[in-house]
């Protein structure tokens, strides 16, 4: 892969500086603008009044907010996009075969994640470069996820520091790590993050980004942002760096050579749940249960990374199964409805994560948009709960999917 590349996404995060500060902050007096829906005087009606019913919708509505640019990279996967599609295809191709007179008339959607209390079984991914999408990104986020009383996992790219990410809501927060090539500023990351209140460490390891629509788009981070992020994370940086100088710092700032030892370190460093991201396949699962692992996502990084690997939905069964409850699972990757929700977690994962529904979210109406997704999602999860006779989060099995 190229390695530049690579850090540079790795680095989008950055605030609100650069070249989409003007559109960002124009959108957020938008956003603030009554809603209802309404068409202006002698003309259309404003795409971003509708008022959003689904994923899809909100889609539509961040792509009418942002650069296109920007919206490309939120969007688009790696190469032929062939696993970005197969995602969602593969929760498409997954049907529901729901018991008739049960009896239920109410459900809880409540549950637990390492032993944190959730009021839904959906938390929002680590998503990167969140302030692109909104001025108050993932401070916008974790307030939303803090009202949902769910769980916010938060990019090491996020954006913002660990502490002013920490400082925007009292809700659980799991921190996603990147690892530097030096052990001491990861080491002091780490601490940082447990120090502000993170609940636990996620370590994404999967790698193969290559998106032609961003290489198309020609898109690149501006000089405000990149210092940033590198300054949030700990890196110490002269104020003399030129733009290419810090391009070539972040450059190789990032340990792309991670083996299981990885987790050895971290779990000599921090008291914290530790969990792999980017599992696909069940011998890791089983590695990552014999190292003593708390969790496991089954994930593909939704699209963005290797081009081909399988759906997320697809290999979890035999991930869950791997792990015989050792580990709690999750997954991530093609969620956009409540239903999808409902088949993950009748074939075994203990939460799903949305990434992409929040990141348009976000950037169609700020924190309210992040809020208003978590809401629609446990609506719909809530419907199918009814449709398939199960009171509560516990009562969904591997009964009511048929493939």
């Amino acid at each position: 892969m190229n390695r530049r590349f690579f850090s540079q996404l790795l680095a989008l995060g950055a605030g609100s500086l650069g070249l989409w500060q003007a559109r960002a902050r124009a959108d957020d007096e938008l956003a603030q603008a009554p809603a209802g829906g309404a068409p202006s005087v002698g003309g259309p009606p404003n795409p971003r009044r509708l008022e959003p019913v689904n994923v899809a919708d909100f889609q539509e509505l961040a792509k009418a907010a942002l650069p296109p640019a920007t919206y490309d990279y939120i969007t688009s996967g790696s190469t032929d996009e062939v696993t970005l599609r197969d995602n969602v295809a593969a929760f498409q191709r997954l049907r529901l075969l729901p018991p008739l007179l049960t009896g239920v008339a109410e459900v809880d959607t409540a549950t637990t994640v390492l032993k944190q209390p959730i009021a839904l079984p959906i938390l929002l991914a680590p998503v990167a470069g969140q302030s692109l999408y909104h001025p108050q990104g993932a401070l916008a986020s974790a307030r939303a996820a803090a009202s949902a009383k769910t769980i916010m996992g938060v990019s090491s790219s996020v954006g913002h520091s660990v502490e002013e990410v920490a400082a925007a809501s009292s809700g659980p927060k799991w921190f996603q790590l990147y690892m530097p090539k030096d052990r001491a500023v990861a080491r002091r990351l780490v601490e940082r993050a447990e120090r502000s209140g993170f609940k636990a460490i996620v370590l994404t390891v999967d790698l193969g980004e290559r998106k032609d629509a961003d290489k198309r788009n020609r898109f690149t981070l501006p000089e405000p942002a990149l210092r940033k992020h590198l300054s949030d994370i700990g890196f110490n940086l002269s104020e003399r760096m030129t733009y290419e100088q810090l391009l070539a710092f972040n450059d190789q700032a990032w340990d792309l050579t991670l083996s299981w030892n990885a987790f050895d370190w971290l779990r000599s460093i921090t008291k914290l749940p530790l969990l792999v991201k980017g599992v696909l396949r069940a011998d890791d699962a089983k590695k990552a249960v014999a190292i003593g692992l708390d969790g496991i996502v089954v994930s593909n990084h939704g699209g963005r990374r290797l081009d081909g690997v399988p759906a997320s939905i697809d290999q979890l069964p035999q991930i869950v199964a791997a792990v015989n409850g050792k580990a709690e699972v999750l997954l991530d990757s093609g969620i956009r409805r409540g239903t999808d929700v409902l088949k993950a977690l009748a074939l075994g994962a203990k939460a799903v994560l949305i990434g992409r529904p929040y990141a348009w979210a976000l950037a169609a109406d700020g924190e309210a948009g992040v809020s208003k997704i978590l809401e629609l999602l446990r609506e719909e999860l809530v419907s199918a709960m009814l449709a398939s006779g199960c009171p509560n989060v516990a009562s969904i099995d591997r009964s009511l999917v048929i493939s």
